[in-house]
């Protein structure tokens, strides 16, 4: 027993000796080892608040239990490394010339992330962006809402490829939600035609298209139709406009690819040719007609 005694206060003696000092305050293994378990006690406290601010309401992605939850962690663990400090020997007064230090940082370098925290309150309390939402970004971006945080929104695109987008962004670019309130919105698939077809048929065939298409919605306020758009150098330019339910509106890509599927199938049928650019040249009073590119090989 005095053998296993003398090793513990051998133990206690060497987890005691300074490793280094900070200041007036000497840093011990004693200190280093209760300081990672205060870490970890920290830790799980906030876990678990976190857990229960969100059990409070089934819908996780409500804007404001999704806030609570997150400024309920930052401040738990606010208060943990205050007391790690207190308990490390820290006098927290030796702080204080770090407020002019952080004061300047935030009017220069870290104004940012100021920035985008901010937005990212605004965000969560307007209730403008919430998860599960299709957006649209000024920059082109569009996908999927999967995560908002106060410094940053992730957005995963039809390709499951996430990206990381600055709160500041919402705020202040153009931001078109996708799925925001109604539950149906209007697409617009754009197909041209060759010069002499039949707008007629041109409308039988995009209608037929639309119908052929299991998510459309046909109602008495809602019902497809085709316009024409424009007379451009070498085709009409025409446009399905059909109606989708919301929930399909979240694989903007899968939705044009099976209208324009169904609308060269209809346009076939009708014998309507889909024309590709070309040019007239006249050598010595004979015209030669010259295919561009995207010509078909016949």
């Amino acid at each position: 027993m005095s053998f296993i005694r003398d090793a513990w206060k051998d133990m206690l003696d060497i987890a005691r000796d300074p490793l280094f000092s900070i200041g007036k305050t000497d840093i011990t293994l004693l200190r280093l080892l209760i300081l990672l378990l205060i870490l970890l006690v920290v830790w799980k406290i906030a876990r678990i608040t976190r857990h229960s601010i969100n059990k409070l309401q089934a819908d996780f992605s409500n804007p404001a239990i999704y806030l609570l939850s997150r400024l309920a962690d930052y401040f738990v663990w606010i208060i943990g490394v205050i007391f790690a400090l207190g308990f490390m020997g820290f006098e927290l007064s030796s702080f204080a010339f770090l407020g002019g230090a952080i004061g300047l940082g935030l009017g220069f370098g870290l104004q940012n992330i100021l920035s985008n925290f901010a937005s990212g309150v605004i965000i969560l309390f307007e209730k403008s962006l919430k998860v599960g939402d299709v957006v649209e970004l000024q920059s082109g971006l569009v996908g999927k809402v999967t995560e908002i945080n106060l410094r940053f929104t992730r957005i995963t695109t039809p390709d499951a490829i996430d990206i990381l987008v600055p709160n500041s962004e919402f705020i202040s670019g153009r931001v078109v939600n996708l799925t925001f309130n109604s539950s149906i919105r209007r697409i617009h698939v754009p197909f041209i035609v060759a010069y002499g077809t039949s707008k007629e048929l041109v409308r039988e065939a995009g209608i037929a298209a639309a119908a052929s298409v299991q998510i459309t919605v046909r109602d008495d306020e809602h019902q497809p139709d085709v316009w024409l758009v424009r007379m451009g150098d070498s085709a009409l330019e025409f446009e399905l406009v059909v109606w989708v339910d919301q929930a399909f509106v979240k694989v903007p890509g899968t939705i044009q690819s099976g209208y324009m599927w169904a609308l060269e199938t209809e346009l076939s049928k009708r014998s309507i040719e889909i024309p590709y650019p070309r040019r007239e040249l006249y050598l010595k009073n004979q015209k030669i007609t010259v295919a561009l590119e995207n010509a078909p090989n016949n």
